[in-house]
């Protein structure tokens, strides 16, 4: 069929699919999860710029710590929890009292522990946005 006209090739160089995109409609954004944002705002190359104020988003970052740099069935001392936080952070001490009062971590004469992902605080993207105010910390 000469003389048609064909359509521009598709650009050749393709990107891998990361964990946030997904494949959508034309025109449809995807939706980050509030941990995602939280995650985005305040870690920056696997360290931390600021502590959040705010609860809620501080659980965020307390969660993502417990769960990467800490293993189950462990015991830590505190020099090693120490040496663990400040890969992240600098404020060791801060990060520290932080997950052990959360429950994410147990503390026992100066050895600490993963504690069970069940004895966790509730995840915060688990909360629903229309979770009436009452529900919620007065810091969100």
């Amino acid at each position: 069929m000469a003389g048609m006209a064909t359509e521009p090739a598709e650009p050749t160089e393709r990107t891998e699919p990361t964990e946030r995109t997904e494949p959508t409609e034309p025109g449809v954004r995807h939706r980050y999860t509030f941990s995602q944002r939280v995650l985005h705002a305040f870690v920056v190359d696997g360290r931390l710029t600021t502590i959040p104020a705010r609860e809620r988003k501080r659980q965020v970052i307390l969660r993502y710590l417990a769960a990467t740099d800490f293993e189950k069935g462990r015991d830590y001392p505190e020099r090693e929890v120490d040496q663990r936080l400040a890969l992240r952070h600098r404020d060791v001490a801060a990060l520290r009292r932080y997950l052990v009062d959360s429950r994410y971590l147990a503390r026992d004469a100066s050895i600490y522990r993963r504690r069970p992902m069940a004895d966790w605080p509730v995840d915060p993207d688990e909360g629903s946005p229309d979770q009436p105010l009452a529900d919620r910390s007065p810091a969100e």
